[in-house]
């Protein structure tokens, strides 16, 4: 899987997820660093595969993010030939009252809830491990936060809880400590939140059109092997990926309104690296791991339902590049006194710089990234 070492998250994380008896665990970390592949050992190392079913249950937020955490699982449990895993997602459909065999579930909070309880297709008082991912995504969507609770209180005692997520502001905070009794935790300093390796821009403009030069004029001074472009709207996004391939790019357009199965084809052809831009709206700011991403441009700033910063959906963005310690590049389009008054509180809230860009100037983006 190309680990030489442990990352940091893993080398505080395992000894606590591996210890005996089981101790539950609160962890903040960025996708990334290693974090599901920490959690996927942990999950590993309590099941018995002799046993048909299901010991492992794992909450994602997206039915894209449970693909990517089964792929790790399916790496990582190359050597347990008799484990199986289930998605518990929306479309999964068995018939009721079958019980499953796998010895890991994992899927949406919703699907598994129907699954624990209303379908009895999984018994949870068997399960021995319950993690929860990117708890922030959770309580931020609909229904996901009570239902993940619900879950939750179905488990036995000694169950392992392990919570991840990548920010923990206080509404995050209280739903861990719900969710999770006892914890040990890991936590971050604010300033250590946006990860070191990713370089940060912005760059001024005035409208669209001028947005839209601007990314024309990065694309033409530096070699970017796969970028994400995150708008605010579909039809922005619609507007920006049709451009985009009228000038000869290879465009892959993401959007919630999609059918499930279409966002994983989408994204399983980026991940192939058959299209080279990904443009999409936020449906894809968290958890979606593609290594060649290089370059995440912004361009639209991420902002919530009252036209304030989004801070928690900025890091998730950025974090699609600088994966696992490489460097990345995140650039911000910044088109008004409003979206320049958003990026300002972005720089102050994690404490750190975001400098200027002159996309005008070719050898000032060309020394960008060296």
């Amino acid at each position: 899987m190309g680990f030489n070492r442990p990352s940091k998250i893993q080398e505080n994380a395992l000894p606590m997820m591996l210890a005996e008896p089981p101790q539950n665990l609160i962890a903040q970390s960025q996708s990334g660093t290693g974090k599901t592949a920490a959690f996927v050992l942990a999950m590993l190392s309590r099941v018995e595969p002799g046993n048909k079913y299901p010991q492992c249950l794992c909450l994602s937020p997206t039915y894209e993010l449970a693909l990517q955490t089964g792929k790790v699982i399916e790496q990582m449990g190359n050597f347990y030939p008799e484990l199986k895993l289930a998605y518990a997602v929306r479309g999964n459909k068995l018939e009721r009252g079958q019980k499953i065999s796998e010895q890991i579930v994992i899927g949406t909070p919703g699907t598994v809830l129907d699954w624990c309880s209303k379908l009895k297709f999984i018994d949870p008082k068997k399960i021995k491990v319950f993690v929860l991912d990117e708890a922030d995504v959770m309580i931020a969507t609909q229904g996901h936060q009570d239902q993940s609770i619900r879950i939750q209180r179905m488990l036995p005692r000694d169950c392992q809880m392990l919570l991840f997520s990548a920010t923990f502001e206080d509404s995050v905070w209280k739903f861990a400590q719900k969710v999770v009794p006892d914890p040990n935790i890991i936590k971050l300093k604010r300033e250590e939140e946006t990860l070191d390796t990713i370089k940060q821009y912005y760059v001024l403009c005035n409208n669209r059109d001028e947005k839209f030069r601007a990314l024309c004029n990065i694309y033409g001074a530096i070699t970017i092997a796969q970028a994400m472009i995150f708008c605010h709207t579909r039809k922005t996004a619609g507007w920006l990926a049709a451009e985009l391939s009228r000038e000869g790019h290879q465009v892959a357009l993401l959007s919630g309104e999609m059918m499930v199965e279409q966002r994983a084809a989408v994204i399983e052809r980026f991940r192939e690296g058959k299209e080279k831009v990904l443009v999409t709206t936020n449906v894809c700011a968290r958890g979606i791991d593609v290594e060649q991403v290089s370059v995440v441009i912004n361009f639209d700033l991420p902002v919530d339902k009252d036209g304030n910063p989004d801070n928690e959906t900025y890091l998730h963005r950025i974090g699609r590049t600088g994966r696992f310690g490489k460097r990345g590049l995140a650039i911000n389009m910044v088109d008004s006194k409003h979206s320049m008054n958003i990026l300002n509180r972005i720089q102050e809230h994690f404490n750190k710089k975001i400098n200027k860009l002159d996309t005008d100037d070719l050898d000032e983006i060309e020394k960008i990234n060296n």
